[in-house]
């Protein structure tokens, strides 16, 4: 099935940066067979708060519970078709830093996650052909280099 040429819209994504005694928190999850590695991010659900997305989303696939300190950037990838079957989609992600609160190891972790782990910088930049996209350790790279936006510039209306 073709999409309509009068419509487009791209995936509205979120992403934490969790950084903790110097180690940043990434997933390890299977995607296509593969074995990557992604900060803990996802989807914005229909009416959900683009923060309140971020902490969801780190919740469900690391089991920490998170409070977002600052707004690090908006990121736009367009994901080439031979990675996904075929099909051109474009990213929209926002990202955030956000500082560690409480860990639930019990916490089921989200369907494809195979596990939360703590990296360095060095080491996560070191496994880039294990990223899952370039956006992981572009918005690291700049979460790590002080990029930082107050959270009131990304608001949910209505």
């Amino acid at each position: 099935m073709t999409a309509d040429p009068r419509f487009w819209q791209p995936d509205v994504t979120v992403a934490t940066v969790v950084v903790d005694g110097g180690r940043v928190l990434v997933v390890e999850e299977r995607v296509e067979g593969r074995l990557v590695l992604n900060q803990p991010a996802g989807h914005l659900e229909p009416d959900e708060p683009i923060v309140d997305a971020a902490i969801r989303e780190t919740r469900e696939e690391t089991g920490w519970d998170v409070r977002p300190t600052a707004f690090v950037g908006a990121y736009q990838w367009k994901a080439p078709s031979v990675s996904l079957g075929g099909a051109e989609r474009t990213y929209v992600r926002f990202a955030f830093v956000a500082e560690p609160l409480h860990f639930d190891p019990a916490r089921e972790l989200d369907e494809g996650i195979v596990r939360a782990v703590w990296m360095t910088p060095a080491e996560l930049r070191a496994a880039s052909s294990r990223h899952r996209s370039p956006l992981v350790w572009r918005v690291v790279e700049d979460a790590l280099a002080g990029r930082r936006y107050p959270l009131e510039l990304v608001r949910a209306l209505g």
